[in-house]
Order: structure tokens, then C-alpha cells, then sequence
């Protein structure tokens, strides 16, 4: 062997998986890997911002129709204790449990609330106690329903801390990651001087991009959010209304959010602002400040199931994407399926496997 070669592969480095990604999806499948000890490197450029602007709801409940998350108790076992491992592990806290109020309009509303909470599958997750408004500055004449087991998830401070804790152990690739120079021979993934068992592609809507996955039917929905200043409001609540209004500490609420399937950029917009305005003073009448706007593109999908699994043709190429709007809820859950997948040959469960899509 030459000299040359010799130097060449003494400067690879081997490892057993490259994640590319590291939003909700990426960092529950790198913890994944950390807690069954498999070497591992991140890319990540910071392009996608759905899982750094979002609110970071952990939610039971569709509330629009009073309906049961699909799998809510098995997703929310799994990630609970995830965050609290999360926080120890970085030293900071991320999960803030609070109810979400679901502000009622008529009589109607109250009495389907109802209905709903003695249904076996949302016993669990709907009070059956009436919350009166006692708010000075919030309409709301037919009063709440409260869901139990709900909360938020400071996913920025998640993204961030976690980014810089790979960083620290050298983990961390702050780079775009260049699909023609993924090498695929005889089961072996090279990619530059990276030698690995397997590659995960947990991009979100910069799947959309991505050569060996652009024919799965990501959507992509971008949503916009404010941040307000309220001094007067002081809830300690998530109300939901037309809008979500979660507190943050401090007098600030995040606000959200708006919906668009054309635009899909992130910037920030005139009409969405005006939209989450007006729909704000419906529900609230006090004095509020606009200190922040932000957009973010969810990784959606037409049947609002994730999409994960194994390419059809190399069995070492993976994807951990689609959770739309319930990252915080569905990101430990899907890993978990992932993983127990490629090294344990578990089956997937049928309504995330993107089995369900045939590559044309």
C-alpha cells in the first residue's frame, strides 16, 4: 500500500451512524444512540426553524373537535420522562407543565366538552369541571374546559443548548450536508472522511431537497408567531381560542399561529401579523406590545402521520421526518421506532412506515 493510502485511511474516521438535522427529530434519535452507547456525528446548518420558533406544545387533545391525538397516552409516556432526562443531562430546564383552557363560545361547545370527557380514550386528558372565567381582560362568557397533562417544552432553549452540548464533544458538524458526496458501496456509507453503518435524515422540510427521499409527499406549512408584552394579562395557563396564547415568564406570551401552504419561506409578514393582531384583541382586551415575529415551516404531511423507515433500495439510508405541528410529542416516540427498527428489526407501526408510499 502507498504512502498516500496509507495517510488516507488513517485519517478516516469511522462511526455508527451520521445524523443530519438536529431539531425535535434529530436530538430524540441522537439520545436514542448516546443511551445505547453508538458513535454518532450531526450535520446541521441551523436552515430549518420550525423546531427553534415553536411553541413547544405537548397537547393530548385536537381541540378543534374534541378528539384524542392519535396514540396521545404512548407518545406522552415516552416523552415526558425524555425531557426530564434531557434536563439533567444539559442542566437546564425545557418542560413547563400547565393546562391548556379551551375557551368555550356557546352552549354547544360546553356540552360536546362534555360528551367527549366520558369517552374511555379522553377520561384521562378532559376535565370535567367548568372553569369560570375570573380574568378581567379575557372574554369568555361560557367559561373553559381544562386538558389535563398538557404543558410546553422551551424547544429554542432545547435546540440551542443541545447544539452546543455536541459541540462540546465534538459531535457536531455546523455544515450543509452534500447529498453527491455520499458514497454507497457493498453496505458502507463514506461521506468525505466519514466512514458509517447508517445515515438518518431527520431534516424537516429540507427533506424536500433531499435526492433519496424528495418523492415522499412532504407538504411543508409555514406558520408565523408573535411574541407579546401584557403586564395586565397574568395568566398561568395555556388559553386556547382562535389563536394559542402561552406564557413565557416575564409579562411575555407567544402567540400562534397562522397557516400557509404557498409561501414557503421564512420570512416574516405584514398579513400574518395583522392576522394573529386581530384575532388577539377577540380574545383579550388589555393593552399589548408586539416585541417579536417569527416564522418557521413545519415538515407536514397529507395524512398527518410521520415518515419514517428504511429507502427502498439501500437499507442503511433512513428518514425520521413529517411531525407537523406535535414535534414535542411525537419526536421520542418515532426514535424510538427508528431505532429499535434498524438494530432490533422491529416493525414499524404501519401508519408512520413509509412503506405507505411506493417510490414511483
Amino acid at each position: 500500500m502507498s504512502v498516500f493510502y496509507l495517510h488516507y485511511f488513517r485519517t478516516m474516521k469511522t462511526i455508527d451512524y451520521i445524523v443530519v438535522g438536529c431539531g425535535l427529530a434529530g436530538i430524540a434519535f441522537c439520545e436514542k444512540l448516546r443511551a445505547n452507547q453508538k458513535s454518532f456525528i450531526v450535520f446541521d446548518n441551523a436552515s430549518q426553524l420550525s423546531s427553534r420558533v415553536a411553541a413547544g406544545l405537548y397537547n393530548p387533545v385536537i381541540l378543534k373537535r374534541f378528539t384524542k391525538v392519535w396514540d396521545a397516552k404512548s407518545q406522552l409516556e415516552i416523552a415526558i420522562p425524555f425531557y426530564t432526562e434531557l434536563e439533567k443531562l444539559l442542566k437546564i430546564k425545557l418542560n413547563y407543565r400547565l393546562p391548556i383552557y379551551r375557551k368555550f363560545t356557546s352552549i354547544e361547545e360546553q356540552n360536546n366538552w362534555f360528551l367527549a370527557s366520558e369517552k374511555p380514550v379522553l377520561r384521562d386528558f378532559l376535565s370535567t369541571e367548568l372553569i369560570k372565567n375570573s380574568n378581567a381582560f379575557i372574554t369568555a362568557d361560557f367559561g373553559f374546559g381544562k386538558v389535563l397533562h398538557s404543558g410546553r417544552i422551551n424547544t429554542s432553549r432545547l435546540v440551542n443548548a443541545y447544539n452546543s452540548y455536541l459541540d462540546s464533544e465534538g459531535q457536531l458538524k455546523k455544515d450543509s450536508f452534500k447529498y453527491d458526496l455520499l458514497n454507497i458501496e457493498s453496505g458502507i456509507i463514506q461521506y468525505k472522511n466519514i466512514i458509517a453503518k447508517h445515515v438518518v435524515f431527520a431534516e424537516g422540510y429540507g427533506l424536500s431537497r433531499n435526492p433519496f427521499f424528495n418523492y415522499l409527499p412532504l407538504n411543508g406549512t409555514k406558520g408565523e408567531m408573535l411574541t407579546i408584552k401584557a403586564p395586565k394579562l397574568r395568566i398561568n395557563f395555556i388559553l386556547k381560542s382562535s389563536v394559542f396564547i402561552v406564557p413565557l415568564g416575564n409579562d411575555l406570551y407567544w402567540v400562534g399561529s397562522t397557516y400557509e401552504w404557498e409561501d414557503k419561506t421564512h420570512q416574516i409578514t405584514e398579513k400574518a401579523k395583522e392576522e394573529l393582531v386581530l384575532k388577539l384583541k377577540t380574545i383579550i382586551s388589555c393593552k399589548f406590545q408586539v416585541v417579536e415575529q417569527v416564522a418557521g415551516i413545519r415538515p407536514t404531511t397529507k395524512d398527518r402521520r410521520p415518515l419514517i423507515g428504511t429507502h427502498p433500495r439501500y437499507n442503511n439510508i433512513h428518514v425520521l421526518n413529517g411531525l407537523g405541528t406535535r414535534g414535542v410529542m411525537l419526536s421520542p416516540y418515532v426514535a424510538d421506532q427508528l431505532f429499535n427498527h434498524i438494530n432490533k428489526l422491529n416493525r414499524l407501526d404501519s401508519e408512520i412506515d413509509i412503506k405507505r408510499y411506493q417510490q414511483d
